[in-house]
């Protein structure tokens, strides 16, 4: 039980951290920021830590360098920024598979909730199923039928055990009650080509690297994982209305940064991210990649972070996926 003068210190120490937090806050930042990308340059973690770097930059007058650290499915970067000061000067560019590792991985040298605290979330996005060149269906109805007919024949690809696609061909076997044969490759353009050249019969993959190929004729879409249809693909169906009720699968990227990072710095920066977001010229940048510009609140990303990292954990238990 805390006495009296016990309770007294600590409301006062509390005071005084919220203070000082005020204080860097309110100079905040004094010095170069670097945002750590755990993806190879040109995917949406990579390009969205740019352009937000960029603008934030030009309006805080420091400089803000993207460092580009692979491996290890991006726990190599996390692994860094969590063991960086907590001052708002180190902060992690995340995709959804910042919540995917602790379903897929035994032992990491960091937790993705202890280590980190929210700072925004920055964009949302589908992805498109494409469909082999052999395959004779057209639609998504008729591949679940024809995967009905043949339990465990049909195949598709991922970029890796464990890895997003993977995560979003498991939902589909999950909910529409049937069994498919996953292939795993190195990553996504394996994935893709291995679909295009009618190896396996189709993979599910993030909108911005599908796209072109779709456009120019280079490979079938029969479907889409949003909720709703895409403007740029109006007479592509999503997955729910083609056989799977209530499926979405989104893909999801944001800002986190070490934890006892100071509250007011976080907000700081997720004010300043918010303000980039909305910039016109920067939600044509997010269409471009097949994105939607998209910010929250640092709490409301923790929340969203925790939420999927038990969601991902459930769904790795119901396909059957061991932590490696």
């Amino acid at each position: 039980m805390r006495t009296p003068s016990n309770l007294l210190k600590h409301i006062l120490l509390a005071i005084i951290c919220l203070f000082t937090g005020t204080l860097s806050a309110q100079s905040y930042p004094t010095q170069p920021i670097k945002i750590v990308v755990g993806f190879s340059p040109g995917g949406v973690p990579d390009i969205a830590a740019r352009i937000i770097g960029q603008h934030m930059s030009e309006n805080w007058k420091q400089p803000v360098v993207v460092e580009n650290k692979l491996g290890a499915g991006s726990n190599i970067a996390a692994q860094l920024v969590a063991n960086a000061p907590s001052d708002g000067y180190t902060l992690l560019s995340i995709s959804s598979a910042f919540a995917i590792s602790p379903a897929i991985y035994s032992s990491m040298a960091f937790d993705p909730i202890k280590d980190f605290s929210g700072i925004t979330l920055t964009a949302t996005g589908p992805a498109l199923v494409l469909i082999s060149p052999n395959l004779k269906v057209n639609t998504m109805k008729e591949l679940l039928e024809y995967a009905t007919k043949y339990p465990g024949k049909v195949t598709y690809s991922s970029a890796g055990v464990g890895s997003g696609s993977h995560f979003a061909a498991e939902l589909i076997q999950a909910k529409a009650g049937v069994e498919l044969l996953h292939i795993p490759t190195k990553g996504i353009p394996d994935a893709i080509t291995e679909v295009m050249s009618g190896r396996v019969d189709f993979f599910i993959s993030p909108y911005a690297s599908a796209i072109n190929l779709v456009k120019s004729g280079k490979v079938r879409a029969i479907a889409i994982t949003s909720t709703k249809r895409f403007k740029d693909l109006p007479n592509l169906p999503t997955v729910s209305e083609s056989g799977v009720p209530g499926y979405k699968w989104e893909f999801w990227y944001g800002l986190v940064a070490p934890a006892k990072t100071p509250k007011p710095i976080l907000q700081k920066i997720a004010s300043e991210v918010k303000r980039i977001l909305e910039l016109p010229s920067v939600k044509e940048r997010f269409d471009e990649l097949g994105t939607t510009a998209v910010s929250s609140t640092p709490d409301q990303f923790d929340k969203l972070i925790a939420a999927e990292i038990i969601e991902f954990a459930r769904l790795a238990k119901l396909s059957g996926i061991k932590p490696e």
